[in-house]
Formats: structure tokens, sequence, C-alpha cells
């Protein structure tokens, strides 16, 4: 049986200021990409539709934990694949760290530091001790964060809904194998079906 709508969570993956804002980190660094800046406007309606219907908005944002002397504790692997991140950069609590405004507000923040945002987080407890049991699954970056979330929600015995034009990649070839890679794992929709999902569901 499928869960309810007010068993029913959107998890956005890592739609930061950092990553996606001019004047975050990636935008000042020149790292942008139209496919992702597109992101938030698309998913906001659907954001909106659940959160009314008496589902729950849940954002994972990527951090950065400062060392002792603010320089970030930082993956080589990440350090080699982003060298333009530096002190102050998804710093927790901070406005880069947070989500971007037009998803906001967000009904649960959960802090992530690797690809899944269930590694080593609060993630699991917070969908268990909301009652959340069905996870609409939307962010950044495809074949990254929302890959690695996707399939550890999937072990866990969550309901998964993958959203393909919620998600972005740098790359549009990386985005779209990732997704067909990912419909073995997880039913998928777009936006707009999701939300006609919703409104059914609500007006059933």
């Amino acid at each position: 049986m499928s869960a309810s709508l007010a068993e029913t969570a959107l998890l956005i993956v890592d739609l930061q200021n950092d990553f996606i804002h001019p004047d975050g980190a990636y935008g000042r660094a020149g790292q942008s990409s139209e496919d992702i800046a597109a992101l938030p406007e698309r998913i906001a309606p659907l954001a909106k539709a659940l959160r009314a219907a008496g589902g729950s908005v849940v954002s994972t944002q990527f951090t950065l934990v400062p060392g002792r002397h603010g320089e970030p504790l930082i993956a080589p692997h990440l350090k080699k694949l982003r060298p333009f991140l530096g002190a102050g950069d998804f710093e927790p609590g901070s406005w880069g760290n947070a989500l971007v405004d037009t998803l906001q507000p967000a009904d649960f923040a959960v802090e992530k530091v690797a690809y899944s945002a269930f590694y080593m987080s609060r993630l699991e407890l917070v969908l268990n001790r909301a009652g959340l049991k069905r996870l609409i699954v939307c962010g950044i970056v495809t074949n990254g964060g929302v890959a690695a979330t996707l399939r550890d929600a999937h072990v866990r015995d969550f309901e998964t809904i993958l959203l393909s034009d919620g998600c972005g990649a740098f790359k549009r070839e990386t985005h779209d194998v990732t997704i067909a890679s990912l419909s073995s794992v997880s039913p998928v929709m777009t936006c707009a079906e999701a939300l006609e999902m919703v409104e059914s569901e609500a007006g059933a």
C-alpha cells in the first residue's frame, strides 16, 4: 500500500545558495549550469502543493565543517575537483549553506557531509520520527548526491519517486544516463506528473 500524503516528503538534495546563487561559492568561481539554475522554479509548485496537502519538505545541505583556522575540512578528491572552495564556503549556518529562497521554507533541514544524505547524518532519524515513508527526490547533482541518496533510501525500504526534470548535473548527458540507470531502482516522474499525483491524492 502506498504511503499517504501525510507520510510523503519532497526530499530536496543540495539546492543551496553556494551551489546555485551567482554570489555563492560555485557562482563566484564561474561553475554554473543552466539546467541546475532552472530547478528551483520548476520544483517550487510541487513543494507548495505537497505542503498544502499535509506533506513535508526536507532539505539536505551539503556542509563543509570549518577547521581550527577556518579552512574547511574537505575531502581530498573534492579539493582536487573544486580547488576554489575555501574558508566560509558551505559553512554550517551560513547564507551559502542554506536552501535557496525559491524553495523556502523547508520543514526539516539536514546537514550532509558526503554524496549520500544518509551518510553520518540525522536524516533517517528525522524521517522516521516524522513518520515519513515516501520520498519524492530532487536536487543536485543527479549522478552524485541525488543518486547516492536515492539508492540509500531504497535499501532502507523508503518508497521513492525520482523527479527526472527536478534533478540536474553539470552535463546533460550525465544526467540522462543517470536517470536511465536509476529507473531500475525507483519510479520516475516529471515535476508536472508528481504535482498531478499530489493534487489527485489530495482530492481523493
